[in-house]
């Protein structure tokens, strides 16, 4: 299995290099299953819905965040129906959202990713 995590998306510099090139990167590797972190995708706070969606259809699989996670107060709202966000599984109880999951790759394996 093939897998790409990258690191810290940081605003519109991060967020088109990413959108540009990760389609090819998939492509160009075979990659299977693709891991973006988008905390800090917003301007360096935070990350919006719209931003997280253009980054889902540029080839990410799933979408983790850090302690910046409600820099931008909208994540509060998409964060719980949004199955492919994850904020960090150690959050107190009763936080938005979900800290992990179970996905399935492009090679038809299933991928846990905990936050």
């Amino acid at each position: 299995m093939r897998l790409l995590f990258l690191g810290d998306m940081v605003g519109r510099t991060g967020r088109t290099a990413v959108w540009e090139r990760l389609p090819g990167l998939i492509s160009d590797f075979r990659l299977d299953f693709v891991i973006v972190n988008g905390e800090n995708a917003a301007g360096g706070f935070g990350i919006t819905e719209e931003i997280f969606h253009r980054t889902l259809q540029a080839g990410a699989d799933v979408v983790t965040t850090g302690n910046h996670v409600w820099d931008q107060r909208e994540a509060l709202t998409f964060a719980p129906r949004e199955e492919r966000f994850l904020r960090p599984a150690n959050f107190p109880p009763g936080t938005p959202g979900r800290g992990s999951g179970v996905y399935m790759a492009r090679n038809g394996a299933r991928v846990f990713v905990t936050n």
